[in-house]
Order: structure tokens, then C-alpha cells, then sequence
């Protein structure tokens, strides 16, 4: 039993016995580090920490009662800790599970992913993990068939989306364990479609680590696991991209062609503002790319105009991130035809967009940069770019 003056420190010193706190750390698949921090009163316990201990514990709930349940808005980014997402996915496959109200649960998780290209990443980074926390809740007591894969699934999506919006603050090693956690339950919840988009999370994350061999391995694991559907698309642009960085132009020009022939085949998305449905405008974007590096000016700033295009509205940018790049491909272009100043304006005007993947940006600027530095080497205005895009990268959290 807790009484009222005990701290949740004394309560799990004396709950563990002679339970290290290292093996409880494995038990309840929370960092040691972390843990060691709480059980000394130097981090304040959270509600699923405590739920963790519980169960490792077999203690009936004693620590949960001693932490106040956290809402999802609660999760505060000076909370983020690398492994926390994995952590939490990790229960969520272990759980038991009981009904809720899938239908809404769907409908919120579904509306955070069309919030991804516009909203804050910190913020949607924050509501989406938190409503991992209450999906962890209902998959803790038992229910039907039907309500746990759906569960599973809701888990799925939104452990893609706090995936990607990690990779796009910088935080690569949490990333790529919320990816492989995702599909892992992509796996249990029968989905082929996470499973395929967390293999092009893989294509994505070693395109802008400059490992081009991995992203077109990705995209072959990820088609043979999701031949069809938006995630299968994407692959196809990924290859692309890998390709086209690899200089070789038949390969580009065959990714892109077959991600075209499956698009076409799709039906038009009723939200294509959500990150992970594949839309013609995306297309265009991926297009952009890939013939900005094979040298075809003409094409490159075609497909770049239409991404301007089709993104702009009277309140604002569409899609933020798409419109960087197609700036920074146009600027590309202007520096090939001979207009430094006009090419530098427009580069450093692109980076001055709120919503960024750093990761992307980075590789995008970074090619760019090498471009004007060699070929107006010693102009202050390539020195100007280089300067603007460290300032960039230093916000590397």
C-alpha cells in the first residue's frame, strides 16, 4: 500500500526489493538512465512510466496512483527523450487491448497526417505522441477482434507520422527506432501499406544520408512488401531520386515513368494535404528533382513553376516544404544560366521558411552550395548562401 507522504521514489525503492534498476529497466523497457533519474527525484515520473513499472512489478496500480494521468496536449517537447517512441510502441505490441471509439480515433489520427506539411513539427510531433499514450490505454484491457486491429493500425499511422516529424527535427536515431517499431506493427496489424511506407521512411532517411545503393535496396523491399498504393508510389520517387544522383538517367527516367502508370491507375485522393497519400502534385515535386540533378534545366524549372503553382493559396503555402525545394530548384537553374544575384536571392529567400524537414533541406541547400562554389568560386554572393545555410543547420537540434 502508498500512503500519502510517500514519494514515488521511496514507493518504488521499496516496491522493487531487490530488483536493480537496470534489470527493471529491461523488464519495463524504459531507458536505465532515465529511470536511475526518477527513482532519485531528478525527473518527475510520467503516468506511462509508472503504468511500465506497474506491470513489470505486478504491483496493482500502486505507482499509477501516486502520477496524475497526463492529457495528450500534456506531452512537452522539453519531455522528448531519443527512445521514448520506441519505448511506448514497444508496450503497445505487448498489451492487452480493449474497445474504444475506433471510428473517432481514426478520424483524429487521419486529420493529425493531413496537419504534417503546415504545422509545427515540435507541436504535431507532441499531439501525436500523446495520442499514442491514450491509444497504449485502450489496447491495456481486452476487447474485440475488430477493436484491436484497429487500434494496431491507428498505432501504425501514428507511429509514421511521429517517425517522420523526428527525422525532420534532426533526431535520427529516435527515428529510426519509431520507424522499425512501426513496422512491427504495421506486421500485427496486417497492414501492407505501413509496412511499405516505413520502408520508405528507410529510402528517405539514407537519400539524405547520401547512401543512394540503400535507398534503391529500400525501394525494392518496400515494393515487394506494398506493390500498390501511395507508399509503393513514393518508393518509385525515391528511386528516382537515388538514381538521379547517381547519374544515371535511363534508371530516372524508368522509376518515374512507372511511379506515373501507378499513379494514373489510383484514384484522385479526397485530402491529398495528407502526408502519406501520393498525389499528381507530388509527382511534379519528385519530378522536379530528380531532372534538377540530371542537368535538364528546361524540365526541372517546368515542374518546379507547376509545384509553385498548384501549393500557393490566398492564406498561405500549401505545402511549405515542397515550395522550398521548388525556390531552391529554381535558383539552381538561374545559377546555371548565369544570374548569381538572382540565384542567391531566391536560395536565401527559400530558407527562410518556418516549416522545414532539416534532413531534406540540408541535402537540397548542400547541393546547391557546391554548385555556386564551383562555379562562381570567390563571389561573396556563393559566400552569402553558405552562410545562410550553416545558420540553417545550426538549428540542428
Amino acid at each position: 500500500m502508498t500512503t500519502d507522504s510517500e514519494t514515488f521514489g521511496q514507493a518504488l525503492t521499496r516496491l522493487r526489493g531487490a530488483i536493480s534498476l537496470r534489470e527493471l529497466s529491461r523488464l519495463a523497457r524504459i531507458d536505465a538512465g532515465h529511470l536511475s533519474r526518477v527513482a532519485r527525484g531528478q525527473r518527475p515520473p510520467n503516468a506511462d512510466l509508472a503504468r511500465a513499472l506497474d506491470q513489470a512489478l505486478k504491483t496493482d496500480g500502486h505507482l499509477a496512483a501516486l502520477v496524475a494521468t497526463p492529457q495528450p496536449e500534456r506531452f512537452e517537447v522539453d519531455d522528448f527523450r531519443p527512445w521514448e517512441t520506441a519505448e511506448l510502441l514497444g508496450r503497445i505490441r505487448a498489451s492487452a487491448v480493449d474497445s474504444g471509439t475506433i471510428e473517432s480515433l481514426e478520424a483524429t489520427v487521419f486529420e493529425l497526417c493531413c496537419e504534417y506539411p503546415i504545422r509545427d513539427a515540435a507541436s504535431l510531433r507532441r499531439e501525436a505522441h500523446g495520442w499514442l499514450g491514450e491509444v497504449e490505454r485502450k489496447l491495456r484491457q481486452p476487447v474485440g477482434l475488430v477493436a484491436h486491429e484497429g487500434l494496431l493500425h491507428a498505432a501504425g499511422w501514428l507511429a509514421l507520422l511521429t517517425g517522420c516529424l523526428e527525422y525532420d527535427m534532426g533526431q535520427r536515431s529516435a527515428a529510426e527506432a519509431t520507424r522499425v517499431a512501426a513496422r512491427q506493427i504495421g506486421k500485427e496489424a496486417g497492414s501492407a501499406e505501413i509496412v511499405g511506407w516505413t520502408f520508405e521512411m528507410s529510402a528517405w532517411f539514407a537519400l539524405t544520408q547520401s547512401r543512394y545503393a540503400a535507398v534503391i535496396d529500400a525501394a525494392k523491399a518496400g515494393l515487394e512488401a506494398a506493390p500498390g498504393g501511395s507508399a509503393a508510389v513514393q518508393l518509385m520517387g525515391q528511386e528516382a531520386k537515388a538514381y538521379a544522383r547517381v547519374r544515371d538517367k535511363d534508371a530516372v527516367r524508368d522509376a518515374l515513368e512507372r511511379g506515373r502508370a501507378l499513379l494514373a491507375s489510383m484514384p484522385a485522393p479526397s485530402r491529398p494535404d495528407h502526408h502519406f497519400v501520393v498525389d499528381p502534385a507530388k509527382w511534379d515535386f519528385y519530378a522536379m528533382d530528380a531532372y534538377r540533378l540530371a542537368g535538364d534545366d528546361e524540365l526541372a524549372a517546368e515542374h518546379a513553376r507547376t509545384v509553385l503553382k498548384l501549393g500557393s493559396s490566398p492564406d498561405g503555402d500549401l505545402s511549405p516544404m515542397r515550395m522550398t525545394e521548388a525556390r531552391l530548384t529554381l535558383a539552381a537553374v538561374a545559377a546555371r544560366g548565369g544570374d548569381l544575384e538572382h540565384a542567391v536571392a531566391t536560395a536565401i529567400d527559400a530558407l527562410g521558411g518556418q516549416r522545414k524537414s532539416l534532413p531534406t533541406l540540408l541535402m537540397v541547400g548542400g547541393e546547391l552550395d557546391t554548385e555556386l562554389h564551383t562555379r562562381y568560386p570567390g563571389e561573396s554572393a556563393s559566400a552569402d548562401f553558405r552562410e545562410a545555410l550553416r545558420s540553417v543547420a545550426a538549428t540542428r537540434r
